[in-house]
């Protein structure tokens, strides 16, 4: 089984490389050469071609790199990367976002579209990602998708109080200063580990016949409100992040006017694990706290702080 992972040394896809050089899978990561490739931890043994997604040369690369399985976590263009590689390919995974349901209507929130997606970009790639299924079981190739919610833990500027991931935020945190929220402040924030959002890929991976046809949801045990989220920042630095608190209007006009920030403490994130519990095995390894520790821990370490 020849493995491609597109998007390789990224976020998740250190994580994932992780768990494929640990199982001694024979993959090949497919990057484009803009993010630094990590050094030790078995890098040196990794197999690596440079190629910008979406170039004139993309298809072309991928056909010569012939994969049994295709792991793609960018998804920028998930119709053209199945069809250059249909003719070898016998699994093609896909990864998407929570945010594609649209807004819940249940808590946990199942798998499946609750809402419009509001967002033009994810909107997009959800219907062809929807569009894939048709197409790979007419093809006879096994086609799963991961869904992961807000991305946490170490190699990535954690969300943080402002819906941003903003390194002054975060050192405003640092230093106590008061954060803005939308009462009553519990709605719910789910940071999920990349770590446990590789763990999706890596199950799929190995299970295709348990995976093909399914959209999964991945993420953390459990969600916090948005007050403990803030709470939690406070233990983890150290100090008591004061929260003011508004009415939802004046906070998503004046306040945070961005919508894709304000969405995070508008929306609940709670997605839920049951049906890649049962049917992968999916059992999330880090809670809210520790991954948010974790990215701390992290942004210290490379003296973000």
């Amino acid at each position: 089984m020849s493995i491609c992972v597109i998007g390789g040394t990224g976020h998740i896809g250190k994580n994932l490389v992780s768990m494929l050089l640990e199982d001694g899978a024979d993959f090949t990561v497919l990057t484009s050469g803009r993010s630094p490739v990590p050094t030790g931890d078995g890098w040196d043994r990794v197999k690596r071609v440079e190629c910008s997604y979406g170039s004139d040369e993309w298809a072309a690369c991928l056909q010569d790199l012939a994969p049994s399985v295709l792991i793609d976590i960018l998804g920028n263009d998930a119709p053209g990367t199945y069809q250059a590689v249909k003719s070898t390919c016998k699994h093609f995974i896909l990864c998407g976002s929570v945010w594609m349901f649209g807004e819940p209507q249940s808590v946990p929130t199942p798998d499946e579209t609750q809402t419009p997606c509001p967002f033009e970009g994810y909107n997009r790639r959800y219907e062809e990602m929807q569009a894939l299924f048709k197409t790979a079981a007419r093809d006879g190739i096994a086609y799963n998708a991961v869904m992961p919610p807000n991305i946490c833990g170490p190699y990535k500027i954690p969300l943080d109080g402002h819906g941003g991931r903003s390194i002054e935020v975060h050192k405003a945190h640092q230093r106590g200063e008061p954060c803005p929220l939308p009462a009553p402040g519990n709605n719910l924030v789910g940071p999920c580990d990349a770590w446990d959002v590789a763990q999706g890929f890596f199950l799929s991976c190995k299970q295709p016949d348990k995976a093909n046809g399914h959209i999964f949801n991945v993420g953390a045990p459990y969600a916090l409100t948005s007050k403990k989220f803030i709470e939690t920042y406070g233990e983890i630095y150290g100090t008591e992040i004061p929260i003011d608190w508004y009415g939802w209007k004046e906070y998503s006009e004046e306040i945070i006017p961005e919508f894709g920030a304000n969405f995070h403490f508008g929306a609940h994130m709670c997605p839920d694990l049951t049906k890649i519990h049962k049917q992968l095995g999916y059992v999330p390894k880090y809670t809210p706290e520790q991954t948010m520790e974790r990215a701390v821990d992290w942004m210290r370490a490379e003296g973000l702080l």
